[in-house]
């Protein structure tokens, strides 16, 4: 029994000692460097500063259409790429644009709003770009008269 200790300790010592190979010698310089290179590129991100988040038409009349601009600049230090933008509903369309917005550069996003509903409306617009937060909310807002359709016959109507 005590053989077997034995053996299976010098096992164990042979092992350990055969495994004692400089691991830092076998680390490819041009790797670590490669990678600290995509490191300090996945830092680099586009930042979208809105001048203004939210847009109020004030009081419209019921179908009439409307449009505004929301301007924003790049304030990162990447390309700023905007992949979508969508509305709540059918009834307000957004027109992102299509080039890259370079670092430092302004950019404008179109809002239709075709002056459906009654009352307050309140419509949200989602911008999905290649920023830290990924997505961008906007707001516009009307408050909708309904659409007057002439005076109302009151009495028996004559034939």
């Amino acid at each position: 029994m005590r053989k077997i200790f034995l053996a299976f300790g010098a096992l164990a010592m042979i092992s350990f000692v055969s495994c004692k190979e400089n691991a830092a010698s076998k680390i490819n310089t041009s790797n670590v460097t490669a990678a600290a290179e995509r490191d300090a590129a996945a830092k680099l991100l586009p930042v979208m500063t809105f001048e203004k988040s939210e847009h109020d038409f004030g009081t419209i009349e019921q179908g009439t259409p409307q449009e505004t601009i929301f301007t924003f600049t790049n304030t990162g230090n990447a390309p700023l790429i905007i992949t979508d933008a969508k509305s709540t509903c059918g009834c307000t369309v957004p027109k992102k644009p299509e080039a890259p917005i370079a670092p430092g550069e302004k950019g404008e996003l179109l809002v239709k709003f075709n002056g459906s509903g009654q009352n307050q409306v309140t419509k949200t617009i989602t911008v999905t770009a290649n920023t830290e937060k990924g997505q961008e909310l906007l707001r516009i807002k009307a408050f909708v008269n309904p659409k007057n359709t002439g005076p109302v016959a009151k009495g028996p109507v004559a034939q």
